[in-house]
């Protein structure tokens, strides 16, 4: 009989973390629990507020009615089997839910060992190269956590910008440029959709003589033809981030790609929907051209975990955004581990599930 349970839970930030949305403190955010046999299954459903297409009022009665749902069904053995089963029970409505299902399910059917995807990841043989991401603060504190970042190894940064003064964000980059070159760290910046239309390509030929390697949703999301603009005219490329977001990419994934054009799509499997979601996306930006990277969306480790196993089911070289797990006081303890701008899964080293299991 499986049974199922989900239970709440806040984060706590180390620090402020600071978007052009908005100062995060906190994160709230609800672990789904299924059990059978003895064995339990683990998966996270964190929506952000003001972005994610389930942050509504009604959520956690959302999540319970979709529980409740899923106790009636059958569990299926296999991969396809229980990615059909969540968006049955979730559509694209509950993209966070979803998720969590995915990954409850899938870590259900292998055994409750946190084991998501069966790769060399998860056994401590490979790793992957991430960016350090650099949260918005004063200048001072925006420059410390930079230095900070190379001194830990890290050759790929990304800066959030927006929230301050754009000349002072400028002059932090510019200092960087002074130490390191590109071919020593590669730089990139998310706007989170700051810039107006107006101003958007003057700040861009400025952020390009600091040899940018791409720049996140540079406008807000919903403004296609002028994001064609930009991803055509820009001298930095062009990667979408939000605009993906609430977007059924079987019915409408091909043509925003078709007309818009970016440079690169940011994938974030629990604001998009789960891994079928974010494999159909890969299919899609692969077939025109266009870079990817995965990015996690604040989630605990519980939720990066599955997020990580799954990106390592490609042949990644490139720095994938995956360094969230060190933002909370009250994280799930568990192995995966950053060394040098590399994140490992640590088989000496277990899980704790003391917070989710009390």
């Amino acid at each position: 009989m499986l049974q199922i349970s989900y239970k709440a839970h806040l984060l706590n930030f180390k620090f402020p973390a600071g978007t052009s949305r908005g100062v995060l403190h906190t994160k709230k955010t609800w672990f789904v629990i299924l059990e059978k046999n003895g064995v339990s299954g683990i998966g996270e459903a964190g929506p952000l507020p003001g972005l994610s297409p389930d942050d509504r009022p009604d959520f956690e009665q959302q999540l319970a009615r979709i529980c409740k749902e899923l106790e009636r069904k059958e569990f299926p053995a296999e991969r396809n089997g229980i990615e059909n089963l969540a968006y049955e029970l979730c559509g694209n409505h509950f993209p966070s839910i979803r998720f969590a299902l995915e990954t409850a399910m899938l870590d259900l059917a292998n055994g409750g060992r946190r084991l998501i995807f069966g790769n060399d990841f998860f056994y401590g043989r490979t790793e992957i190269p991430i960016n350090g991401l650099i949260w918005m603060g004063d200048r001072e504190t925006m420059r410390q956590r930079m230095q900070q970042k190379t001194e830990e190894g890290y050759t790929c940064l990304k800066m959030k910008i927006g929230a301050i003064n754009f000349n002072e964000e400028c002059a932090i980059l510019e200092e960087v440029r002074r130490h390191f070159g590109p071919g020593q760290i590669t730089l990139r910046v998310d706007a989170n959709g700051a810039f107006s239309v107006e101003e958007a390509m003057e700040k861009l030929n400025r952020l390009a003589t600091f040899s940018i390697h791409s720049i996140e949703q540079p406008v807000q999301q919903g403004q296609v033809g002028e994001m064609y603009e930009l991803c055509r005219k820009s001298p930095v490329p062009v990667a979408l981030d939000e605009e993906l977001i609430g977007v059924s990419v079987e019915e409408q994934g091909r043509e925003l790609l078709d007309r818009v054009r970016p440079q690169y799509i940011i994938l974030k499997p629990g604001l998009l929907g789960g891994f079928s979601v974010c494999r159909q996306w890969i299919q899609l930006a692969e077939e025109l051209g266009i870079g990817w990277w995965i990015t996690s969306a604040l989630e605990s480790n519980i939720g990066l975990n599955a997020i990580s196993q799954f990106t390592a089911c490609w042949n990644i070289t490139a720095p994938q955004g995956l360094g969230t797990g060190q933002l909370y006081h009250n994280n799930i303890p568990s192995p995966l581990r950053i060394i040098k701008g590399k994140l490992k899964y640590d088989t000496n080293e277990y899980w704790n599930l003391e917070i989710i299991e009390k």
